[in-house]
């Protein structure tokens, strides 16, 4: 694809993000309608008007576009499961539309000028900090990043604001939309800048979605209640889990970014969850750390040993973490705190058990299979299980779930939602390992992000 074409379907990708205007005078069925509509003309019309144009090389390649027909199923997936709040819908598809646009358009014409001004000598930003990539992905630019944030905020919010008039539900404040409008653009610009095939019109609305999905279930009068209590809380957190990621990384069980990215997992966690839930997220980080050097020796044989040493970065931290993380924000912010600390047991349950599992089975799992096929493979292969593993993994999500329990996170009827939560979460991450793993739709941070949202959401639902 070239780059005149590459600049065309993002200027296409931008311009379609204006249709979320008629969310202010459309019910959401017949917005729906509209989206099945657009999603049968990118099928089927548009690549006979000169849309094929608009294909990039691996379009051409399978003979469809894939981004072109996701783009319409995602806002068709908004509009269903925010079909009372069309404004929320109409924010996360401005900051699919604006921000995922606007940053592939900045962020390559960045590049391209550095790389011009670099070829020609002469002075200019080519060595200026925002055109450089990524730390974590060079396909992506610090410049792109930017205006990911900046265009998708301001569209979001004016998209949100302008279609609130319509919602039959009271809105909220100016302020509130605001702030949550761009907490998502900066959820969805960090998703976005991960280094997998997972095609942004995908994960772009998903994590804005996720975000302010949440953010609907905030109570003003629940958070008032809890603001004071939070915010004593709060220095007091910053200070012991400054501490205690210190000594993590003096002990080489994380990297600088797994301390930075543990002090700010931790310091949520035990501001708003409180000194339980942190001794919780602290006896999963331990059980995690201590498999992982279990049977070390033949782990590093077979060169399935953990990478740095077993040492965890920040994508791990929040990758385990950001699911508890959220869940006790949403603890102290909403009407449903006993369920929003099951959730944060659930997910950290998950998490260590998960690890756990993983870890016992590269240590000591005589045979290992696939979980789609139950073909024998190597261990360490994406989505294998075992079956010493597997026990290990049940063992550990029951021993951890006891001690949520025993420490009031919830009740002691939860006991075995939480380990089925925890083995369906497991599951899921295997299945999805052993089918986009290996091709890089998705990476291992990622699964294990989905894995703790399953089981949050499963304990729930089954407690």
């Amino acid at each position: 694809m070239t780059e005149h074409s590459e600049r065309a379907r993002q200027w296409v990708h931008v311009g379609s993000g204006g249709f979320a205007l008629l969310l202010r005078v459309l019910t959401w069925r017949e917005a729906a309608l509209l989206a099945i509509v657009a999603l049968v003309f990118n099928a089927f019309v548009l690549p006979r008007v000169g849309g094929r144009r608009l294909y990039r090389s691996a379009d051409r390649a399978r003979g469809f576009p894939i981004g072109i027909l996701l783009y319409p199923i995602s806002v068709l997936l908004l509009i269903l499961v925010f079909r009372t709040r069309l404004d929320l819908a109409a924010a996360a598809w401005g900051i699919l539309a604006f921000g995922d646009g606007m940053a592939t358009l900045v962020g390559r014409s960045a590049t391209s000028h550095a790389e011009h001004t670099e070829k020609t000598g002469s002075a200019s930003s080519a060595g200026a900090p925002w055109v450089r990539p990524l730390p974590w992905n060079p396909d992506k630019s610090i410049a792109g990043t930017i205006a990911f944030v900046l265009f998708g905020a301001l569209a979001g919010v004016a998209f949100a604001l302008w279609t609130q008039p319509s919602v039959p539900e009271p809105p909220p404040t100016t302020e509130f939309t605001i702030l949550a409008t761009v907490v998502a653009t900066i959820a969805a610009a960090g998703v976005e800048s991960i280094p997998v095939r997972l095609d942004d019109n995908v994960s772009v609305p998903f994590a804005a979605g996720a975000v302010l999905w949440a953010a609907r279930l905030a109570d003003p009068i629940a958070w008032s209640a809890s603001l004071a209590i939070v915010f004593g809380t709060l220095p007091w957190a910053m200070a012991f889990n400054a501490v205690i990621a210190y000594l993590g990384f003096r002990a080489k069980t994380v990297s600088v970014s797994g301390m930075a990215g543990g002090w700010a997992v931790g310091v949520i966690i035990f501001a708003c969850g409180g000194p339980t839930a942190w001794t919780l997220l602290f006896l999963t980080f331990a059980a995690a750390t201590i498999a992982s050097r279990l049977g070390l020796q033949r782990k590093t044989r077979l060169g399935i040993a953990e990478e740095k040493g077993g040492r965890r970065g920040a994508g791990n931290a929040f990758a385990n973490c950001g699911i508890a993380a959220t869940a006790s924000i949403l603890a102290v912010s909403t009407r449903f705190p006993a369920e929003s600390l099951l959730a944060l047991a659930a997910a950290l349950t998950a998490g260590g058990s998960d690890t756990v599992a993983s870890e016992i089975g590269k240590a000591w799992g005589r045979r290992t299979f696939l979980v789609t096929s139950l073909r024998r493979v190597a261990p360490g292969t994406p989505g294998a299980v075992s079956l010493e593993g597997t026990l290990a993994g049940i063992a550990s999500a029951a021993l951890l779930a006891a001690i949520a329990i025993e420490l009031g996170l919830a009740g002691r009827h939860a006991l075995v939602p939480l380990v089925v939560a925890a083995t369906l979460g497991a599951f899921v991450e295997s299945l999805l390992g052993a089918t986009v793993e290996g091709p890089g739709i998705l990476n291992n941070d990622m699964l294990n992000f989905i894995n703790t949202a399953v089981a949050a959401v499963a304990a729930v639902w089954l407690a």
